[in-house]
């Protein structure tokens, strides 16, 4: 008996093989990350000699001074944050409001409005006749072509909707029976125990919001209201550091010729994934539970 447990416990070829390949998947997946958190802290001009992959050759801050000095990155990070903030609570609030309507078997027209919702879930109109809707209604330019459009999402109406039905519908037979009204229920009942798919559909619109740039390339001219993303593309593209600093600030002497734009980008990609790394684990233990349990279809 004592054999069998040791040779049970014993690894063999697949085992080995898995973990090999799991060393090289992690490998595959942390290595561009790294680099570019080497990128960021080498030298700009000694980084476009090349040779720079797992430890910077030449250390400096001078990259990071650079983002912290460029007023268009400043902005950029402040309507990122805007957008995020108050994208992620429409958002997962208008949704949530829809799926607690469509989860009620009892809803009058029920199946005509998911199939309606599916349709417009996989066709649309294209983008310029997106393009004139957005000018008509005024958010050419405007702040709130970021939260508008974003308010709902199908595809999270209907992981909140599966939820949702899975919670007793005795709960909100007794609320009523206690005069509460529709809203009541949802916000004091539904809700409260709604929390780790409202992680989910959450930290889903974070992620949307925080890396998006579609939006501000077709619909926003104006340079306030760039956000992060964007402004961290434009760089890229064009190849060219800020010359100045917060304010038309002179910058230190010197420090335009050790940079390059890479290297700023390398710098500022890190200065704005770092709230995402922050805020997921706070939100890792409510998201594997949610995914799981929306993901259970009726």
């Amino acid at each position: 008996m004592e054999k069998r447990k040791s040779k049970l416990n014993r690894n063999n070829w697949f085992d080995y093989l898995n973990i090999a390949f799991m060393i090289i998947f992690c490998f595959i997946t942390l290595f561009p990350l790294w680099a570019v958190l080497v990128g960021s802290f080498n030298q700009g001009l000694d980084y476009t000699f090349g040779g720079v992959y797992f430890w910077p050759r030449v250390w400096t801050l001078d990259n990071y001074y650079m983002v912290i000095a460029d007023e268009a990155i400043w902005r950029g990070y402040i309507v990122t944050i805007g957008r995020t903030l108050l994208g992620t609570v429409t958002s997962v609030l208008f949704t949530s409001v829809v799926a607690f309507g469509m989860s009620n078997k009892l809803l009058k027209c029920r199946k005509i409005y998911y199939w309606f919702m599916m349709v417009t879930m996989f066709f649309g109109g294209g983008i310029i006749p997106y393009f004139v809707l957005l000018k008509t209604i005024g958010l050419l330019n405007n702040f709130m072509v970021y939260i508008i459009p974003s308010l709902f999402s199908v595809y999270n109406m209907i992981v909140l909707m599966t939820f949702f039905s899975q919670i007793p519908e005795s709960l909100a037979e007794f609320a009523r029976l206690d005069g509460a009204g529709e809203y009541r229920i949802l916000f004091s009942i539904i809700l409260p125990l709604s929390k780790p798919i409202l992680a989910t559909v959450a930290l889903w619109s974070i992620v949307g919001h925080w890396n998006s740039y579609m939006d501000a390339m077709y619909y926003v001219t104006d340079p306030d209201l760039y956000p992060l993303q964007y402004v961290l593309m434009r760089i890229i593209n064009k190849s060219t550091v800020p010359t100045t600093g917060i304010g038309g600030g002179t910058l230190p002497p010197g420090i335009l010729e050790t940079v390059t734009a890479k290297t700023i980008s390398f710098a500022a990609i890190i200065v704005s994934t770092v709230p995402v790394l922050v805020c997921y684990p706070f939100l890792q233990k409510h998201f594997a539970s949610g995914a799981t349990a929306g993901a259970i279809k009726e």
